[in-house]
């Protein structure tokens, strides 16, 4: 017969170690050696053997018959000795010392998940905000049942296989000690309750599809490739959890005149050379209506007048962007007899153009 090793041994701890140490030490071993987790040949044998150090070393009692009489209390003075421990496909142990997942896990309220759709919005909208719509498809607790998934009238009951835990346990003996293997039952599906008469609506979900429209605001100052979120107008959750949320994502159509620098609005004005030569007035659009804009005499291609405030106003936080009006003197591509004569006389009274570096 193979000799017992050391339980603190087994569990790498001191003999005068803390009860904290080694719950420590087994948590850590236990999920090394587990043997959902680890296939390796001794690996179940060395979680048997992690698991009854720990069962002797955790109680008080147990604990201080195997300091002062060793293995040799494994028959009467541990009690009725190691059976071995009760393996719950993975989810037992874990349970209690990682957070494993259980059938009240399971039965646990389950929120909706989220949905995503596509808006696009003018340049106007995003630059000053609004409201939009947009129509979805979700989910949601049925309107007949109110979610049990039963007709109405009557309820869900208690699932006569697993007696409403949603597990079906079956244990098993073997020279290592006893096993428990725990599944999800097959009549409840782990719910733990089953429904005798479905909802004629839902047909026992809890849930029906429904198309909603949606009323968006679109915050002043939003650009294209964000998005708004909806919260809790998702798709609804199951037993009783909170519903998702939805996202709008946005995009924003071009404009016809104006394009976006940051909260700046650019404005492309086009200009004759005789509007740049002697100077114009010249009224302009902006996103709050028209402006005029003086145009001084000898104006060139390029130069940039600002018009303050007059651009996007500024997410969440007040004020306002520019308009940058850019100026863009156009030759004309054809002229009558008249105006070509009268350029040319123009022309002869003119100083030859010279570059800035001559």
């Amino acid at each position: 017969m193979a000799v017992k090793r050391d339980y603190y041994e087994v569990l790498g701890v001191s003999q005068d170690a803390g009860e904290e140490e080694i719950k420590k030490a087994f948590r850590r071993l236990a999920f090394q050696y587990h043997p959902d987790r680890n296939r390796e040949d001794g690996a179940e044998a060395k979680f048997k053997e992690i698991n009854e150090a720990y069962e002797v070393l955790s109680d008080t009692d147990k604990r201080a018959a195997y300091d002062r009489y060793g293995h040799a209390g494994d028959a009467g003075i541990f009690g009725r000795g190691f059976e071995g421990f009760d393996f719950g496909g993975f989810g037992d142990i874990f349970e209690t010392f990682f957070g494993g997942v259980s059938s009240t896990t399971r039965r646990a309220p389950q929120r909706g998940s989220d949905i995503r759709c596509n808006l696009t919005i003018s340049f106007e909208e995003a630059a000053l905000g609004g409201e939009k719509e947009v129509t979805i498809t979700r989910t949601e607790v049925c309107s007949t049942c109110h979610g049990t998934g039963a007709r109405p009238g009557t309820q869900p009951v208690r699932c006569p296989t697993c007696d409403g835990t949603g597990q079906v346990r079956r244990v098993q003996r073997s020279i290592f000690g006893r096993f428990i293997n725990t599944t999800v039952c097959s009549q409840c599906h782990g719910e733990g309750r089953i429904i005798n008469e479905f909802c004629p609506d839902c047909r026992g979900t809890g849930t029906q599809k429904q198309k909603r429209t949606i009323t968006v605001t679109i915050p002043a100052g939003v650009d294209g490739d964000s998005a708004i979120r909806l919260s809790g107008s998702g798709n609804a959750g199951s037993r009783d959890g909170s519903s998702g949320d939805i996202y709008v994502e946005l995009s924003v159509r071009r404009h016809k005149y104006f394009t976006r620098e940051g909260d700046d609005v650019i404005f492309e004005l086009p200009i004759n050379f005789v509007q740049a030569a002697l100077g114009a007035e010249v009224e302009i659009p902006t996103l709050y209506g028209t402006s005029k804009v003086t145009i001084p005499a000898g104006s060139q291609t390029g130069r940039v007048f600002r018009l303050k405030d007059r651009g996007i106003t500024h997410l969440y936080r007040g004020g306002h962007g520019d308009q940058m009006v850019r100026l863009s003197v156009v030759t004309p591509e054809s002229l009558t007899k008249e105006q070509r004569k009268l350029l040319e006389e123009l022309g002869r009274t003119l100083k030859p153009v010279k570059r800035k570096d001559e």
